[in-house]
């Protein structure tokens, strides 16, 4: 068997080439050095060259902000539709996955599941919705399409720049932080338990679309606590809070019932989550 991971230089990319190459299948991986999922005839090419059992479509610049509206319309919205076609006219047999995003929902703070409506509030949210209604008007046309919805996750593996990566080098450095809404609450999920999930979701034959999540929120102090705290540093001599700062949500959660129906759960708490990117 033969898997084909556009966006593979992340984390999550990572994490599921460990998960195929421990289910025996080869993997071709697919980063910015190598190609432009935006490209049509390069992801045409690659498609229709090796007929893989499995793509995955990971490419995306992860920021909700209006900036990058042109950059994620590239990534998530031309470059699925361009996997699609691709599939449809020359692998017709792959599952393809694409990555959906707890972003594109409405949010009242409740947890959030298959059934809750979309909602365009950033040019991110909008490239994804769009990418999902792609997905479903290609599993129309009998290509099999998983979309998972993914909430938020880490690993040692994440960029400096993403704010729990800031906290757990800042308290690794001694150095001070700057974040804006400590008492925001959200999931700290493992990636590697994300990508197992996603392996789980595209063996399925009747169900396409899943909300991946542990369930469980936790404030951004309690982040802060536990990693300051594993170094025996009190985080308020390190961390600064942003003036006016306004957070997207309050809450973002999820209820992962279809996922834990199906055999999923993950394995990695905050805590362990922790003490991993802590690790020097």
């Amino acid at each position: 068997m033969k898997a084909l991971i556009f966006g593979a230089g992340g984390q999550d990319g990572y994490y599921l080439r460990r998960i195929l190459d421990r289910e025996g299948i080869e993997t071709i991986g697919i980063s910015r050095s190598d190609g432009d999922v935006s490209d049509q005839s390069f992801v045409e090419s690659l498609i229709s060259e090796h007929r893989p059992d499995h793509i995955f479509h990971f490419a995306a610049n992860s920021t909700t902000s209006h900036e990058a509206m042109f950059d994620n319309n590239a990534a998530i919205v031309t470059g699925s539709l361009n996997i699609l076609e691709a599939a449809y006219r020359h692998s017709r047999d792959s599952r393809v996955f694409l990555s959906g995003s707890a972003m594109q929902f409405e949010n009242d703070g409740t947890p959030i599941d298959e059934n809750t409506p979309f909602a365009a509030l950033s040019p991110y949210a909008v490239s994804r919705i769009a990418s999902v209604y792609a997905a479903r008007y290609y599993r129309g046309l009998s290509v099999r399409v998983y979309v998972g919805y993914f909430f938020n996750h880490d690993s040692p593996l994440r960029r400096p720049s993403h704010i729990n990566k800031k906290i757990a080098l800042a308290a690794l450095n001694g150095e001070p932080v700057e974040i804006g809404n400590i008492g925001v609450k959200k999931e700290f999920n493992f990636a590697g338990d994300i990508m197992e999930a996603v392996w789980t979701l595209v063996e399925q034959d009747e169900i396409f679309e899943a909300v991946i999540g542990s369930g469980r929120a936790h404030s951004i102090q309690e982040w802060v606590e536990l990693c300051f705290g594993s170094v025996d540093k009190d985080w308020r001599d390190y961390v600064r809070i942003k003036k006016d700062f306004r957070a997207e949500y309050e809450v973002l959660v999820s209820n992962p019932a279809l996922m834990n129906s199906l055999g999923w759960k993950p394995a990695v708490d905050i805590v362990e989550l922790s003490k991993m990117m802590m690790r020097k």
